[in-house]
């Protein structure tokens, strides 16, 4: 089995809110892998003292060890008690109804010798290759599906000048819209206090004698298709298995090195945090 997987933050002055992680337990009957992207709030109150890398490290541990101990439970169920257990942990001193509570996005998958599980909640990734090299992208498309007039805002926002004060205003604004969609009906879901948000992930499983590897990646890492085009997901699984996770992390970084202002690939932050976990089973 080949295992690897890089995570960097987007900034060397922030930590790193992404986690990646891979569990195989000693019974050698399979395995799990974790990644999640955590949510960084506008500035202002968050109702919680906890840092996003204090959530996500919380939050995937729990993942991480209820994928392999707890078996009889389905991704979904497994999502809802890891979210319950991590929002009991700051319940009592932090505000979990606030809409910045600490939150991220969600890849979860579990093999074993018999089948591969998925679970996907908002903008990260799951690559999933067949015994016959196909490639399939497991995505959860409700970031991709906001309403007409919130995209017109983001339009307009990148076409303003980065540092300008118009942009700043606009950003901010376009920032409040896409919140009040956030874990709300018809808009997007992340995992953050709410256990019932486990049920709206994207799912499924195979038969394991049809999957030969499977890659997760975080938006950041992402941007190599979504952002910068050099590819499609197809792609972007040949360059992980030729040349590894640090290698796709490290072009994404070319890339947004090369336009800084986003004049021709426009994007919200000019780096991201970047995580990739790539698995041979």
């Amino acid at each position: 089995m080949r295992i690897e997987l890089t995570t960097e933050p987007g900034d060397s002055d922030r930590p790193d809110e992404d986690y990646a992680s891979v569990a195989l337990p000693a019974s050698g009957q399979g395995g799990s892998l974790v990644l999640l992207d955590g949510v960084t709030p506008p500035s202002g109150d968050a109702g919680c003292s906890h840092t996003v890398p204090w959530f996500t490290a919380r939050l995937g541990g729990a993942l991480g060890e209820l994928s392999v101990s707890r078996r009889d439970l389905t991704l979904s169920e497994i999502l809802a008690a890891a979210i319950a257990r991590t929002a009991d942990t700051h319940r009592d001193t932090c505000d979990l109804s606030h809409p910045r509570t600490p939150q991220a996005t969600v890849v979860l998958a579990r093999w074993d010798a018999e089948r591969v599980e998925h679970l996907v909640l908002s903008d990260s990734a799951l690559l999933v290759a067949d015994a016959d090299g196909e490639v399939e992208a497991v995505l959860d498309p409700r970031l991709d599906q906001l309403p007409d007039a919130v995209r017109r805002q983001r339009d307009a926002v990148r076409a303003l000048p980065r540092g300008s004060a118009e942009r700043q205003a606009e950003g901010r604004r376009y920032a409040a819209a896409v919140e009040a969609l956030r874990n709300a009906e018809g808009g997007f879901f992340t995992a953050a206090a709410d256990p019932a948000v486990a049920a709206l992930a994207v799912t499924g499983e195979r038969p394991r004698s049809a999957v030969t590897a499977l890659a997760a990646l975080t938006d950041g890492a992402g941007r190599w298709v979504e952002t910068f085009r050099e590819g499609d997901w197809a792609d972007c699984f040949t360059l992980l298995r030729k040349s590894g996770p640090q290698a796709l992390v490290d072009r994404v970084r070319e890339l947004e090195r090369a336009d800084p202002e986003g004049a021709l690939f426009p994007r919200g932050k000019r780096h991201d945090d970047a995580a990739v976990v790539y698995a041979e089973l």
